[in-house]
């Protein structure tokens, strides 16, 4: 293998809890929310896969069918699908709908898994490209310089800038192409069987990781190194 794309949200990176992510946003507007409101008021966030990152949908309401299947081809779908996601659930300010939406781009709501550093720094020692492949509706590579990761990316391939949503083996070719890499030598790790295992259709090799939260998957990422040689 000469090159590795990885996902991002669940895989090299996980959002915050969905209560700390209300939390800081009802905090940050001063609205009082007793503890068991805002616990419940987590919870439906939650079940409503209202939070980008998050848990998917227990159950998506049959209005947000076509607008959910396209949210991350523009910034413009992606905000619309989770902003209409989570006013399913009452919250006791209007504002804080956009207010949610706009903490989870914040670098502070994301954190690395605890091998994503060791993993990347392995790689760029072995010369080994590194790519980003994610379905997304906003710009992360904040996030990746806030933690100390973007030295370590040699391309990012973000579905919004190209209107372009994995499985499409179009987005994972665009990838290959900014790395300079063959797909046949090249391998796709994400935690999505459907979307990142697209990859396959072109000639990637795919490796998949559990979307789990970081304090669970402390060594996810290492069997990488073993795979490419």
């Amino acid at each position: 293998m000469t090159a590795v794309l990885f996902d991002f949200s669940g895989t090299l990176f996980r959002i915050e809890p969905t209560d700390s992510w209300l939390r800081a946003v009802v905090d940050e507007a001063g609205i009082p929310l007793p503890e068991a409101e805002l616990t419940q008021a987590a919870k439906a966030l939650e079940v409503a896969g209202a939070q980008p990152g998050g848990a998917q949908p227990e159950r998506l309401p049959a209005e947000l069918g076509e607008l959910w299947r396209v949210r991350d081809e523009s910034a413009e779908l992606h905000r619309a699908a989770y902003t209409a996601a989570a006013r399913h659930v009452p919250l006791p300010d209007p504002e804080l709908y956009d207010a949610l939406y706009e903490r989870h781009m914040a670098p502070v709501a994301w954190s690395p898994y605890p091998d994503a550093v060791e993993v990347l720094r392995a790689l760029r020692e072995r010369e080994i490209a590194v790519g980003v492949v994610s379905n997304i509706g906003w710009d992360l590579r904040p996030v990746f310089r806030a933690h100390g990761l973007d030295r370590y990316v040699g391309a990012y391939v973000l579905s919004y800038e190209h209107g372009i949503q994995k499985p499409d083996t179009r987005l994972f070719a665009l990838a290959c192409d900014a790395l300079g890499v063959a797909p046949e030598d090249t391998l796709m790790v994400g935690d999505s069987p459907e979307a990142d295992g697209g990859a396959a259709a072109l000639g990637c090799r795919v490796h998949l990781v559990d979307h789990l939260p970081v304090e669970r998957r402390p060594e996810g990422l290492r069997p990488v190194l073993g795979l490419v040689g």
